[in-house]
């Protein structure tokens, strides 16, 4: 026998194939049908539940006088910036009620986009001097010696930085910014002992500044920012309202409308949302498991009166092909 001969080169381990009869097919496509279409009605039910209010503001938070040249406005540092709005709660919103920003036609997953930050930067203060993958962000010249950008790149360099704040019945409403970044994030991602250090200090101002006096891993809305979205519409986590609004509530929203979006023809919202066990409003993930739960029992239903209408034994070799034609086979 060759020395090299062994059961599992050879494929003769032993080895369980099922047998997928009738009877099991019809069994297994019930069971996901019992299982997905309930789970997808709750899903759908959790999804409706959920109250949203949307109010799109690129537009709105323009005068009139630069209707037709928005760029120049929000280029324009002398202009007033500030936009008050009114938004209706139709239906009680109770805390927490998350507060998100949703951009649209802002390509956050741009290859050279996403590849234009230095994680040991970020993570290291030794580390200040990488910046090889951050360029055209990577160093600042002061005082004819070139200085490292710390947070280098382009995604840091472009951080939202529109503000928001929101009365009820004329009192302000608390917007929390605590917590709103992934604790994994925060305590391994971005260091405790990194701090800004010439950002937004070249003549080319991308988004919002940096408190230089707080370490990376406390400035939350650089680390939500830097977690980048994979399609061109997105929201991101502004903060937490932890007070109920009630239905019929008239809210004031104060927006300092300070990101440009109207250079590249996208678009700007603030979102007020609440949550349910699937989190936000998802109606796709209940749609789906009802969808494939229904053609799983349809399929069953089909194979069960296929089954009871024409049966046949299992392994019958008369429906074999050289069986139905002997006369085909010289």
């Amino acid at each position: 026998m060759n020395s090299n001969y062994s059961r599992f080169t050879q494929q003769e381990l032993p080895a369980w194939q099922p047998i997928l009869t009738p009877r099991w097919v019809i069994t297994i496509f019930t069971l996901i049908a019992l299982v997905f279409i309930p789970v997808g009605l709750a899903a759908f039910s959790a999804s409706q539940r959920v109250v949203e209010v949307e109010y799109e503001y690129d537009t709105e938070c323009i005068p009139d006088s630069y209707k037709d040249n928005a760029t120049a406005y929000i280029k324009d540092d002398n202009t007033n910036k500030t936009c008050t709005q009114k938004l209706s709660i139709k239906s009680k919103m109770q805390a927490p009620i998350f507060v998100y920003y949703q951009l649209d036609n802002f390509y956050q997953n741009h290859r050279r986009y996403v590849k234009s930050r230095s994680d040991e930067q970020l993570r290291t203060k030794d580390k200040e001097n990488d910046v090889s993958s951050c360029s055209p962000e990577d160093y600042v010249t002061i005082n004819n010696k070139s200085e490292p950008i710390v947070p280098c790149g382009l995604i840091a360099w472009s951080l939202f930085n529109d503000t928001y704040k929101i009365q009820n019945k004329d009192k302000e409403v608390v917007i929390n910014k605590t917590n709103i970044a992934w604790a994994s994030d925060r305590t391994t991602k971005f260091g405790s002992d990194v701090y800004p250090k010439n950002f937004q200090a070249s003549g080319l101002i991308g988004g919002a500044k940096l408190d230089p006096t707080k370490p990376l891993s406390e400035q939350e809305d650089l680390i939500v920012w830097m977690r980048t979205a994979a399609l061109p519409k997105f929201r991101k986590l502004y903060g937490k309202i932890e007070t109920d609004l009630e239905a019929n509530d008239e809210i004031v929203v104060v927006i300092e409308n300070n990101y440009n979006t109207y250079e590249f023809g996208g678009k700007k919202s603030l979102v007020l949302s609440t949550a349910t066990w699937i989190g936000g409003r998802n109606n796709f993930l209940g749609i789906a498991y009802v969808v494939i739960g229904s053609m799983s029992l349809l399929l069953a239903l089909g194979f069960l009166l296929l089954y009871i209408l024409k049966p046949r034994p299992l392994g019958d070799p008369t429906y074999l092909s050289w069986n139905k034609n002997p006369g085909g086979l010289r």
